[in-house]
């Protein structure tokens, strides 16, 4: 079971002060765990990692209010610098406005400097609407991404929850990834989550989770 689900995690860390130091240990604790990928900032990259371990990183992280211009710039110089994922925050005000022609095109301006990479979108969705949950995960789909995330983690309105997770998926149907993330601190949380629908989880804390799941 956990062997399985760790090969769905995103290993994160997005402190704004992780260190290079931070970031080696992470990469040694996703390779011990066999985690999926490590997520982390754009300013640490590039990084070596063992044979097997992805690297992914955020655009636009972590409030997604500057020019998608700006995000696409940061996409391709982390796709430059070895990143293999891209996980971009949306422009939140555009879903909360209903502008869902700009925030379409806003994620394919991302999408087309993402080089083939794989690209994740966050909607942040407990700022969200569950009418905007959808039109938002349908704009992704629409400009071409692979994945729909849930959150930054760094909102206050809070991270996954399950019926945001459930919504997403079932807007989806399958044609595309949808990652939980933000506040799955427990093996409980993880399998509630993969239940409703992720596909990839993002956790800090993925040596706790998996030690729960193998109780």
């Amino acid at each position: 079971m956990s062997s399985n689900v760790a090969s769905m995690i995103d290993h994160t860390l997005l402190k704004p002060e992780a260190t290079a130091q931070d970031v080696a240990a992470l990469i040694e604790e996703a390779h011990r765990l066999g985690t999926y990928s490590v997520c982390i900032s754009p300013s640490q990259l590039p990084v070596e990692v063992p044979e097997g371990l992805h690297v992914a990183t955020v655009v636009g992280f972590p409030s997604g209010a500057v020019k998608p211009e700006i995000k696409a710039a940061e996409a391709g110089l982390a796709v430059n610098n070895g990143a293999e994922e891209i996980d971009m925050v949306i422009n939140i005000a555009l879903a909360i406005e209903g502008r869902f022609d700009a925030l379409e095109e806003e994620i394919r301006t991302v999408r087309s400097a993402c080089q083939g990479k794989v690209l994740k979108v966050i909607i942040e969705s407990a700022a969200l609407s569950d009418d905007a949950i959808v039109a938002a995960c349908r704009a992704a789909e629409a400009a071409g991404a692979d994945f729909v995330k849930t959150s930054t983690g760094f909102h206050p309105a809070g991270g996954a929850s399950v019926h945001a997770v459930k919504l997403m998926a079932d807007t989806v149907g399958g044609r595309l990834g949808v990652k939980a993330s933000g506040g799955i601190r427990t093996g409980a949380d993880a399998q509630a989550m993969i239940d409703a629908g992720a596909t990839r989880l993002g956790l800090s804390s993925s040596a706790t989770v998996l030690a729960d799941l193998e109780n």
